[in-house]
């Protein structure tokens, strides 16, 4: 048999078998500090797919960097099969001064594919495609929401890619939402570079929420086994799971300022005209509804009750079937309160 060949990042070598810990040079502060993005990566014995896993290209979306945590521990990885990159803290400046954005501004995730001569964001965009990107062929990137919103456990892909909507369907949440590709989103620059790419979004930004946790890790480890990466279940311990596809979601505004009163929450199924939350003022003078202006599932919601006119509150995705999805969510979250896995097989997390 012949040796296989090392895998490289950043010019260095990591020989099958081997894992190590890589640091891309990003840039340096003002202070003549180092700044770099660290890459873990674990080169499997066997050949296979090379897949990355990126967290925190909005610096405070921190889910994801516990995610990867749990990843890079499980000892199954011994049996890995193939290239993973893992990266926890894309947006290095951003983790460290709990900030979606960089230094300039800017937001990463709309600045790919990014500029070596451009701004910093377009610089680390840039570093980003060359190491990450294009030694990859596919990729899973984790998020939450945004500042004071939650998301329901959910995976936004391309959905008309076929190859891309089989490994949406692995991942195990009970929505995906066929999200069209944002220009200059990692996403997009993915795809023009023939990567399938899922995004995976659960809980809020600067919070760790268990159950975005446990299903991305989960969800990360069911796609490596559909790609052949890890050893796939004992049939028996695996259950049959359709997720339902959203086509397409809008979210619900404040019509009116004031304190906000929520009535439903993540997961819910609503009906045209219903209420989900009433809006007053300090006094309770005067209140207002906030109504479902569709069927659908709320998919994401605002945490914070100090609302301004005109503030997105409900992400509600819409559905032809809205109790198959409402059934879709129960199931998904008693899967994740009760361990299911096999006592002989080793544990995820």
């Amino acid at each position: 048999m012949a040796k296989r060949e090392p895998f490289y990042l950043n010019q260095t070598a990591v020989q099958p078998g081997e894992r190590t810990t890589i640091d891309l040079r990003v840039t340096r502060l003002y202070t003549h500090s180092t700044i770099t993005m660290p890459v873990h990566v674990v080169h499997g014995k066997q050949p296979g797919p090379q897949l990355f896993v990126s967290a925190a290209i909005h610096g405070d979306e921190i889910n994801g960097v516990e995610i990867i945590r749990r990843l890079l521990k499980l000892p199954m990885l011994k049996k890995l099969r193939g290239v993973l990159m893992a990266v926890p803290v894309v947006n290095v400046h951003g983790f460290i001064h709990h900030s979606r954005y960089l230094p300039d501004r800017r937001d990463l995730n709309r600045n790919f594919p990014g500029s070596a001569e451009g701004s910093l964001t377009a610089r680390l965009a840039d570093l980003f495609m060359r190491e990450i990107v294009r030694n990859a062929t596919h990729g899973i990137d984790l998020h939450t929401g945004a500042v004071h919103r939650s998301n329901l456990p959910q995976i936004r892909a391309n959905l008309d890619d076929e190859e891309t909507a089989h490994l949406a369907r692995v991942f195990r949440v009970p929505v995906l939402l066929n999200s069209a590709l944002r220009d200059g989103s990692l996403r997009q620059v993915a795809a023009d570079e023939g990567v399938p790419m899922l995004l995976y979004e659960a809980g809020e930004a600067l919070r760790f929420d268990e159950l975005g946790i446990s299903a991305g890790v989960r969800g990360i480890v069911e796609v490596m086994r559909a790609l052949n990466m890890l050893p796939m279940r004992k049939p028996k311990t695996t259950k049959s799971y359709e997720p339902v596809i959203a086509r397409s979601s809008s979210w619900v505004r404040a019509p009116e300022s004031g304190i906000l009163r929520s009535t439903q929450p993540l997961g819910t199924r609503v009906h045209k005209g219903e209420v989900l939350g009433m809006i007053a003022d300090p006094f309770g003078e005067r209140e207002v509804s906030v109504v479902a202006p569709n069927n659908g599932i709320i998919i994401g919601r605002v945490n914070l009750p100090l609302v301004n006119e005109g503030d997105a509150l409900f992400h509600v995705a819409r559905f032809e079937k809205t109790s198959v999805v409402a059934a879709r969510v129960e199931e998904f979250h008693s899967e994740h309160q009760v361990d299911e896995v096999d006592p002989n097989e080793e544990q995820l997390i």
